[in-house]
């Protein structure tokens, strides 16, 4: 295939290997987990990853909770590296930083971030001196 974008990435499964967990995750997605999640970890930091568990282990959710000092281990198993989608990894990353921790979802669940809103203006009474006399600044 010529064209990356048709390349069909949930054929190469590869797995997250966590404290003898076994995560099947396809190719695509664990290269994206794999930068957030070593970003968290060279910071020192624990969190918790959750995914939904697929019908063949009984649905449901499941979750470890990652710590620096356990081993981890991503296995790719197709050839070819993934081109990385940047709102997908701030996407995993807003999550990784939240309070429920890294939720994997998945590209298309992936939505462009909510614009900004305007940040009110503020007036500051400030004073500066002038020769050890304080003068009010014009507002």
């Amino acid at each position: 295939m010529s064209d990356i974008a048709e390349f069909d990435w949930k054929a190469f499964m590869g797995s997250l290997t966590y404290d003898r967990v076994i995560v099947e995750i396809d190719d695509r997605t664990l290269a994206h987990l794999q930068l957030v999640i070593v970003q968290k970890l060279r910071r020192g930091e624990s969190f918790l990853l959750s995914w939904r568990d697929s019908a063949e282990v009984g649905s449901g959710r499941s979750s470890i909770w990652l710590n620096p000092a356990i081993p981890l281990y991503f296995k790719f198993v197709g050839g070819r590296a993934a081109t990385l989608n940047r709102q997908w990894i701030e996407d995993l990353s807003r999550s990784a930083n939240s309070a429920q921790g890294l939720v994997i979802v998945s590209e298309d669940d992936s939505m462009p971030a909510a614009p900004l809103s305007p940040r009110p203006r503020t007036t500051v009474n400030a004073r500066a001196s002038t020769r050890g006399t304080t003068v009010p600044l014009p507002v």
